[in-house]
């Protein structure tokens, strides 16, 4: 009974986590907005992304010093990697996602932004023992490809713009620092890990930001309002995140990430009006949610078989 507790209080969480991150979406074409940031003005969109993170990285890497968390020795190394992690989950990931939705409505990003699940879902046995290879997991990254196809597909055949190359190429590096956590989180606290990465990843994207001739952004009222949220959201989600990250299975956590585009599309339609009823993202949320199913058959059971024997 006490591990079923766990498993559903995790699975709470996770989707507190989706919800948070799904909201960001609409939320960051609001700053745009309000902040008077052009979709062309890539300089402007890289220190709004660098300022969210510097601000968030500083807080968090506060509060563990508060908390007088630990880093896993060596720490020169340690703190190594947490800047690896910054690299991709931060500096590459958001100037991608970022200069993309500039250009992409944001209930479609979200989308588009899942095909990360399905690569690790199909190549996770590269990177970690107890996943195995299965031809379920090539079915599914079929089924999940032709997802992401579909919501591409209009009056004039299949369209693919820059912003949603961008997209796959944000997902892509979600991949890449998520595997690298999982492989660190255990023994470091989720507070350093998020802190640090976030902290440098912010000041990398503000310093290119400069020199590319961005000033800092001009706050009033309403852009410190949007501003607090889009901080506050990040911190609570990618803490809780890392910390989940730490006894769950990386494979299952990407099933419950496909929540994030039903938040997004959600928010998106409340927030920005956006047309969510379209049939390609019918079709899209059931192929792609079939190939994350598909890809994860072969995991669940051989859970279910342990569990008989």
């Amino acid at each position: 009974m006490k591990s079923k507790l766990s498993s559903f209080k995790t699975i709470l969480l996770s989707l507190l986590v989706m919800a948070l991150w799904g909201s960001l979406f609409p939320c960051i074409k609001i700053g745009y907005q309000v902040f008077s940031i052009i979709g062309t003005d890539i300089p402007s969109i890289l220190m709004f992304a660098g300022t969210r993170f510097t601000i968030c990285g500083g807080v968090i890497c506060a509060i563990a010093l508060c908390r007088k968390d630990k880093i896993q020795t060596p720490k020169v190394k340690t703190i190594g990697i947490f800047l690896f992690i910054g690299l991709f989950s931060i500096i590459l990931h958001y100037a991608f996602l970022y200069i993309g939705i500039s250009s992409t409505d944001s209930s479609k990003t979200a989308l588009i932004k899942q095909l990360g699940s399905l690569i690790y879902v199909c190549f996770a046995f590269l990177f970690f023992k107890n996943e195995t290879f299965s031809f379920y997991k090539i079915l599914g990254a079929i089924v999940g490809f032709l997802g992401i196809i579909a919501i591409n597909f209009n009056a004039k055949g299949i369209t693919f713009s820059l912003g949603d190359i961008l997209i796959v190429c944000a997902s892509v590096c979600t991949v890449v620092a998520n595997i690298i956590s999982k492989k660190i989180i255990s023994q470091n606290s989720p507070f350093w890990v998020t802190g640090i990465s976030q902290l440098s990843g912010g000041i990398v994207l503000m310093l290119i930001a400069v020199i590319f001739g961005a000033n800092l952004l001009s706050f009033t009222w309403q852009g410190l309002a949007v501003f607090v949220y889009i901080c506050t959201a990040s911190m609570v989600a990618y803490v809780l995140w890392n910390y989940i990250l730490r006894t769950s299975d990386l494979s299952n956590m990407f099933i419950i990430k496909f929540a994030e585009p039903l938040f997004a599309c959600v928010f998106s339609a409340i927030l920005l009006n956006e047309n969510i009823f379209q049939w390609q993202y019918l079709i899209a949320f059931i192929l792609i949610s079939t190939g994350i199913v598909l890809g994860n058959k072969t995991k669940r059971e051989k859970e279910n078989e342990s569990k008989n024997i």
